[in-house]
């Protein structure tokens, strides 16, 4: 299965994730993105965010 990632280092915290995405991606209380732990992740709203993300730090992982 194929996991999000969020590389924090190049992440500008703009939101755009959370707001396509809010089954997966939240703005914690710490200040940073953070991903869901889910059995299974929607694959489309997840390229949204992917193709919507204005750092390019969204991208899947095959375990």
């Amino acid at each position: 299965m194929k996991i999000p990632v969020v590389e924090l280092s190049e992440c500008i915290l703009c939101g755009v994730c959370e707001e396509v995405c809010p089954s997966v991606f939240n703005l914690s209380e710490l200040g940073y993105v953070s991903v869901a732990e889910l059995p299974m992740y929607p694959e489309s709203e997840v390229d949204e965010a992917i193709k919507n993300c204005p750092a390019d730090c969204i991208f899947w992982q095959e375990p």
